[in-house]
């Protein structure tokens, strides 16, 4: 069981992970002070550390550390991660301890203001098999009226180093996941989403290190928001050195009231810390997200087919019929029909909103080609968009108040599209209704759900508290989605938004994968992947097999080289498969059966990123006695082949077996000297090379 231990003279609680500890104690004035996050301490340690007192860098500061969740008031200077207004105009908090409680696993302390009925609760849980450490805060009002003007889930604070280096995910539609290190500056770094989702531009995970760390070696310390909508990180290093940040739901500038007897509960904000380096750290939140996090974790992802890239909205039921029957022959698992099936939706202009089979186009609607798909031995999936609508629509028409909007305010389209409320109750009541109808009496095996468009006027008028939709329409979307797998077990669902625009420990909670970018040139992919994969794991990771030249990037790349990048994830397929020629098409299948027998290891096993010679990268996967490498080189200079890549993360004193040429390999040296690679010649070359110990 989870080890939690509680020291009442120093009023000091100490959290045990498999390899960290994390320690926190009660000042004299009430306030969670945090000690220690990081490698394991003894009790004794604790009471040490517990003893000191954090000594103020002048007359100007306060005394006593950096806080586990910081408020307004007093004499705080720093980012608070709590800010409220009491009826009567009072802000800030002063703080009494109420108590705490424990249960497998799980702290609370209790927090009340000690005037004003407010009662926090600052929630810490760790598992046994897991270094994360999921918080999460709630808040009670117990009496008046209380606008909340700010409710972060947590703070996180770092031992002092000499330096700190951030590393985070920036990007943009076609381009997500693009890791940066820098150097944390003296100041306050925010990074946020004011999108309504969590966005293509950022993503609310984090790392620090002391600007040392490697993909092996050094201290590295994460974190990651389990929040789909908007959402808020702020990291102070202040001119003493000290390094803190506090994050949760919502974006600056929003405010709602909390009225008597209600409570809010914030999203988990889950930490790690680990001494083996940034690999170690994705490892084990690759670990968390598989045992703590994902609905189905057992399951391998299935290879699947999407039309999109074959039709467009050029959608009807001989076409996906013809695209079926040759899915099928390379080995699909999946079909799913894009966009383009529904009410008046020839392009992107109308149809939006109306969830039925346009008639034209499938005159019998879609059970026909559903049972198709199931004589096949596929599943089916279909291209849901809930949360949008075109004006051109009967929707829209019908229910032209459904829509985010501000009274005197102009509704920007943006994609021709307007985003619904599904704060509303019966907005939220229609989109569960119309999905859970198509799923039942279509026989719908998957879900793609898309939601491509950014909030705008997000106003709600009428509303007394019309910002609390920030937080109700995220909230909405888990519900429906946590509704429709409980009435349809069988169903699962793919997040996407443009892409990769909402891809968050929330969304894949109650999802199965993510469509990692509407990007899908392998050679953008290897960089899109390896910031991916620094928190989710293989077998999220939606990945395409798709024509070439690339339909975004017009680069032109060999079949072979495209399917081992997208080998590195869930294989899909989207390209144009009527197009292909019969060489083309059975080499896919070849490749489809190959990444069948690798899926195992890739899908449930433990990655190392691997890195060699010039533009040389690589993945290597561990599971059982299986090792697994996928590696490419997307160019090289003429007549320079690169070095022999060096493995991670296999054992030195064992012998491996090359399963397709029947060479052994010493451990130590495939450690020290590398793998050698048969790449072929020229530029975009990868290799797929499967060890087995022995």
């Amino acid at each position: 069981m989870p080890d939690l231990h509680f020291e009442p003279d120093q009023r000091l609680w100490l959290l045990h992970t498999p390899s960290t500890s994390y320690a926190v104690r009660l000042d004299d004035d009430d306030n969670v002070r945090h000690l220690h996050w990081g490698a394991p301490l003894t009790p004794a340690q604790a009471r040490e550390l517990a003893a000191r007192t954090p000594p103020a860098g002048s007359s100007f500061d306060t005394v006593g550390g950096p806080e586990e969740l910081a408020v307004e008031g007093g004499a705080r200077f720093g980012p608070a991660g709590l800010r409220v207004r009491f009826a009567d105009g009072s802000r800030g908090v002063e703080w009494r301890y109420a108590g705490h409680d424990t249960d497998a696993g799980h702290l609370r302390i209790h927090l009340d203001d000690r005037h004003y009925p407010l009662r926090v609760t600052l929630h810490y849980r760790v598992h046994d098999d897991s270094d994360v450490i999921e918080r999460w805060t709630t808040v009670e009002n117990r009496g008046e009226k209380i606008t909340v003007q700010r409710a972060d889930s947590a703070a996180w604070t770092l031992p002092h180093r000499a330096d700190y280096r951030m590393s985070h995910l920036v990007g943009a539609w076609n381009s997500e996941f693009r890791l940066r290190r820098t150097e944390v500056p003296i100041a306050e770094t925010v990074l946020t989403s004011r999108r309504g989702m969590t966005s293509h531009q950022a993503n609310p995970w984090l790392a620090l290190d002391d600007g040392t760390a490697d993909e092996e070696h050094g201290e590295v310390w994460s974190t990651a928001l389990a929040w789909s909508g908007s959402w808020r990180i702020t990291l102070h290093r202040d001119p003493a050195g000290r390094a803190t940040w506090t994050g949760g739901h919502g974006h600056d500038g929003l405010a709602w009231s909390l009225e008597p007897g209600e409570t809010l509960r914030t999203p988990v904000f889950a930490g790690l810390y680990t001494g083996g380096g940034f690999g170690a750290a994705s490892r084990a939140w690759h670990a968390y997200v598989s045992r703590h996090v994902l609905p189905r974790p057992e399951e391998t992802r299935p290879v699947l087919y999407n039309s999109w890239e074959a039709t467009g909205f050029d959608v009807d039921e001989a076409g996906q019929t013809a695209l079926a029957a040759r899915a099928a022959r390379l080995g699909a698992e999946l079909f799913v029909v894009d966009d383009g099936w529904f009410g008046a939706r020839v392009s992107d202009r109308a149809g939006l909103g109306d969830w039925t089979p346009n008639p034209d186009r499938f005159p019998h609607g879609l059970r026909p080609l559903a049972a198709e798909v199931h004589r096949l031995g596929m599943l089916f999936g279909l291209w849901v968009e809930p949360e949008m609508v075109n004006p051109d629509s009967d929707l829209y028409r019908e229910h032209p108040d459904w829509v985010l909007h501000m009274a005197h305010r102009g509704r920007t389209e943006m994609r021709n599209q307007l985003v619904l409320n599904l704060a509303r109750p019966d907005t939220r009541e229609w989109a569960y209704a119309w999905l859970d109808r198509l799923v039942a009496e279509n026989d719908i095996d998957f879900l793609k759900w898309d939601a491509n468009r950014p909030f705008t006027e997000a106003g709600w008028p009428g509303h007394e508290d019309p910002d609390r939709l920030w937080l109700d329409h995220t909230r909405a979307v888990y519900q429906i989605m946590d509704r429709l797998r409980a009435a349809h077990p069988g169903l699962r669902i793919e997040a996407c938004s443009g892409g990769g625009g909402r891809a968050d420990l929330g969304i894949i909670a109650r999802t199965d994968q993510v469509w990692t970018s509407d990007n899908t040139d392998p050679v953008d992919r290897i960089g899109i992947q390896h910031g991916f994969g620094q928190l989710f794991p293989a077998r999220v990771m939606g990945a395409w097999v798709t024509d070439s030249p690339n339909v975004a990037t017009a680069r032109r790349t060999p079949l072979r080289f495209r399917f081992h990048v997208a080998m590195a994830g869930a294989l899909g397929l989207g390209g144009d498969l009527t197009t292909w020629s019969e060489d083309e098409l059975t080499e896919a299948a070849e490749l489809v059966a190959a990444y069948k027998e690798i899926r195992p290891v890739v899908q449930l096993g433990t990655a190392h990123r691997l890195t060699g010679d010039g533009r040389l990268t690589g993945v290597g996967y561990a599971h059982e006695d299986q090792f697994v490498v996928l590696a490419w080189c997307p160019e090289r200079p003429f007549g320079h082949d690169p070095a022999p890549l060096r493995l991670t993360g296999i054992e030195a004193g064992a012998d491996y077996l090359d399963q397709d040429t029947g060479v052994v390999h010493s451990g130590a040296v495939l450690l020290g000297s590398g793998l050698p690679l048969a790449l072929p010649e020229g530029e975009h070359a990868s290799a797929l090379i499967r060890l087995r110990k022995v």
